[in-house]
């Protein structure tokens, strides 16, 4: 809910150049990521029966960090805007949320990682979702390029712009490194393993985070001048067109089959 307003507000600006629909976007999302984000980690933190680590956690969670960083994506872009009254406020939440985005990445990478590496992992248990591992560090990237963008109109940005881009490479060699390692585990999953490529819902969580690795690396090439990763962004927009259309047929073909099982249908 959060990262879905405020995507839809950041294309409303982008693509239609409507601020004021992108505000309002703005506005839904900072108090469903305020009510969400303490209301559900609390309730996880209070609950006195809790699953185990190998059982309660997959790349699902890091929806957490991709929420957190879409809001970061949408302040820059309105910060960025001539005629926004607060410039530097949009500008500094931006900055805190795509720091905050970054250290909550961290401790939940962490478990992520713990669990891969020392619980069995069966095929189906690597659900689609596990390319949020990625998908989070590239809206991340994503949100620092804004606002290294957004530097040279706000001087406290300008003043730590090193250490923007720093962290902003870090973000996009981070979910670089992950894209190898999914596709490797994605073999071992459907051919090693024999796992069914059935349609599951679950398969769109894996577009997100293709489309969004072309447009951080587009925008993170542009904003440091990095033209030799051009070449980066049209293969993954081709990437997660591919993906899109083939959740899309298999969309169509499991409603079909649905409506076959129906009684009374032919």
């Amino acid at each position: 809910m959060v990262a879905g307003s405020a995507v839809l507000g950041s294309q409303f600006a982008v693509l239609d150049g409507n601020y004021r629909a992108a505000s309002a976007l703005w506005i839904v999302a900072l108090a469903l990521w305020v009510l969400l984000t303490y209301t559900i980690f609390t309730a996880f933190t209070v609950k006195e029966d809790k699953p185990t680590l190998d059982r309660g956690i997959s790349g699902a969670w890091l929806l957490a960090v991709v929420a957190t960083q879409s809001i970061a994506v949408l302040s820059a872009l309105l910060a960025s805007h001539s005629d926004v009254l607060h410039r530097r406020e949009f500008n500094f939440l931006a900055l805190c949320l795509w720091l905050w985005g970054g250290m909550l990445y961290i401790w939940m990478m962490s478990l992520i990682f713990y669990r891969y590496t020392f619980f069995r992992l069966a095929p189906g248990d690597l659900s689609p979702p596990y390319w949020i591992n990625m998908g989070a560090m590239a809206i991340s990237t994503l949100a620092g390029s804004l606002l290294i963008v957004n530097a040279p109109d706000a001087p406290f940005l300008l003043s730590i712009t090193p250490f923007i881009m720093g962290f902003t490479i870090f973000y996009w060699a981070t979910g670089t490194w992950w894209i190898p390692m999914l596709l490797v585990l994605g073999v071992w999953r459907y051919v090693y393993k024999r796992f069914p490529m059935r349609y599951d819902p679950l398969y769109w969580g894996a577009v997100f985070p293709l489309g969004m690795y072309a447009a951080s690396t587009h925008e993170m090439a542009s904003a440091m001048t990095f033209h030799f990763l051009d070449f980066l962004a049209p293969i993954f927009f081709y990437a997660a067109l591919t993906a899109w259309a083939l959740a899309f047929v298999g969309l169509l073909r499991s409603l079909a089959r649905r409506r076959r099982a129906q009684p009374g249908v032919s």
